[in-house]
């Protein structure tokens, strides 16, 4: 259950457990412990070391061969070249013995295991007229960052909400004429904004006091985005107030992907 909550793909499952295959690859979120069901991932606050791959190599080890080839199969695909050689000579060293899967020779992209952070160029179909022409904001209000919005505001009550992930406006190009017009809007980024515990009371409260007419919530179809519509689907089970929830996922190149309605009494499931 936390592995899919871990886009970096540090948590893979090996023979019925879920493990820590590359410190690496972990970025200290913490995002997949909210759906850890018995509480055993911990993050610990402290000064960073200097990456060690041979400190790494030794809690890899006692973790059987699968483990350790899940560990070298994730150095290669991330470019790390210099820790996968000193990794090599160290098993070599020690004689322990591995065996790397057909895959590992090949190139495989390090967007299967981060397509959220893969580097991507997309060609520009802008041309010299539609760049001159001005194009009306939608927004209504301020501020819209989560944390900063008031769940009293008197301009979210009884209105047609929009929650949107930070990269949806930067995306979609007619972000305001598509999905801003005639909403209210909240912005929130569920992998890198802090203290994100209080998104769900926050959002909650949001319901409950502004008992607006529909939710909207759009996110870029990267993993970690999903994180967004967990806390708006959590929240809305949570709440008193009943509200039609709808989610659309933005693509990379910034089209509609796809546009679900949720329905309030499948939430409870949703979440768990």
């Amino acid at each position: 259950m936390c592995v899919p909550d871990c886009p970096e793909g540090a948590l893979q499952v090996i023979d019925g457990k879920a493990r820590l295959v590359g410190d690496l690859l972990c970025d200290g979120l913490g995002a997949c412990l909210k759906s850890c069901p018995e509480n055993a991932i911990s993050v610990e606050e402290r000064e960073a070391e200097p990456y060690d791959e041979l400190k790494v190599l030794k809690n890899i080890i006692p973790q059987g061969p699968k483990v350790i080839v899940a560990h070298l199969l994730h150095l290669k695909n991330h470019g790390q070249g210099e820790f996968l050689q000193q990794a090599l000579s160290h098993l070599r060293m020690h004689e322990i013995p591995v065996e790397l899967p057909a895959e590992a020779a090949g190139s495989r992209p390090a967007a299967r295991q981060c397509p959220g952070s893969q580097t991507l160029s997309f060609p520009s179909h802008l041309n010299a007229e539609e760049d001159l022409q001005a194009r009306p904001s939608h927004l209504t209000h301020w501020p819209v960052q989560l944390h900063l919005i008031s769940p009293s505001a008197p301009h979210y009550r009884n209105s047609d909400l929009l929650i949107a992930a930070d990269c949806v406006a930067y995306a979609y190009a007619d972000f305001h004429k598509d999905f801003l017009k005639g909403r209210t809007l909240t912005i929130a980024c569920p992998k890198l904004d802090s203290r994100q515990e209080v998104y769900l009371e926050k959002l909650t409260a949001l319901i409950d006091q502004a008992r607006p007419k529909s939710i909207r919530v759009a996110i870029m179809q990267v993993p970690c985005c999903s994180g967004l519509l967990r806390h708006v689907v959590e929240a809305a089970s949570r709440a008193t107030h009943r509200v039609a929830v709808t989610c659309v996922i933005v693509g990379l190149q910034g089209e509609v992907l796809n546009e679900t309605p949720i329905e309030i009494d499948m939430a409870e499931a949703f979440v768990s």
